[in-house]
């Protein structure tokens, strides 16, 4: 059996308040971050890569995001952290910064590079993404022709099935899948912020959504709704090839102190 180039632990909306004991709808959120994160060092004893696709913070703060550093320092292992439309990106800058956990936006390994992509829109739950970070994508795929892509990206380029989720889409999707379109060596996309999972295709590019690491959004509903369904994250296998192997996996305890009769958060 080959061996992946490239492995990487997907982490998202992670929501974790500014202090440890605080909770979000019932939920502790830093507790749950914890034990995904063990779960998926208890799946596998090694990751090449860990990737925190965003809303890493519910309410921004030094002390949030210096405890989520020094919970990934134990693991010593390199971390690529996205901006989520709940997070301060110049102040996850500041913390996040570190030679092991970084915000840095192109990283080459082997036959792979990934790249980073900020869809922030200020004040807003919706995303887009800048001409500035069009290009920079397309800067990276030209310079590194010869290599595999996967990009990151907190919001979400396609549909979910979830009419109120799916007004905070990418808004400029069409252009962004327009550019992946014509780079045929870009093979995935994977995104966060829709506390669920996805498992789509556009063209030869897998489009993938990862749980969160706390509280999950209903499938297919018109209205904001959440579930009791566990939290969870993605482990991506990335080959020399260019094949790639994702799956989702989940912890074993559904969220029961989860309230669910509020209309958002």
């Amino acid at each position: 059996m080959k061996s992946p180039c490239l492995s990487i632990l997907q982490l998202t909306d992670l929501h974790v308040l500014p202090t440890p004991e605080s909770t979000l709808l019932g939920v502790n959120t830093e507790h749950y971050f914890h034990t995904v994160l063990a779960h998926a060092f208890e799946q596998r004893a090694q990751y090449d890569v860990l990737l925190l696709s965003g809303d890493l913070a519910q309410s921004p703060c030094t002390a949030s995001y210096q405890r989520i550093l020094h919970k990934i320092e134990t693991h010593k292992i390199p971390t690529l952290c996205l901006s989520g439309n709940h997070d301060d990106y110049s102040l996850m800058q500041q913390v996040l910064n570190t030679p092991l956990v970084n915000c840095r936006k192109q990283t080459v390994w082997g036959k792979w590079q990934i790249v980073t992509l900020n869809s922030q829109i200020l004040h807003s739950e919706a995303g887009r993404l800048a001409q500035s970070e069009l290009d920079f994508l397309e800067a990276c795929l030209k310079e590194h022709r010869d290599l595999f892509t996967v990009c990151a990206v907190h919001h979400n380029c396609l549909p979910t099935g979830s009419a109120w989720l799916d007004t905070m889409t990418i808004e400029n999707s069409q252009a962004f899948l327009d550019m992946v379109a014509r780079y045929p060596t870009m093979r995935v996309i994977t995104t966060g912020h829709i506390h669920q999972e996805m498992d789509k295709k556009f063209g030869n590019v897998a489009v993938f959504g990862t749980p969160s690491t706390c509280f999950q959004f209903s499938l297919n509903s018109a209205n904001f709704s959440m579930d009791r369904t566990p939290p969870g994250y993605r482990i991506l296998d990335l080959y020399d090839d260019g094949e790639v192997i994702s799956a989702v996996h989940r912890i074993d305890t559904p969220l029961h102190e989860l309230q669910l009769d509020v209309e958002g958060y």
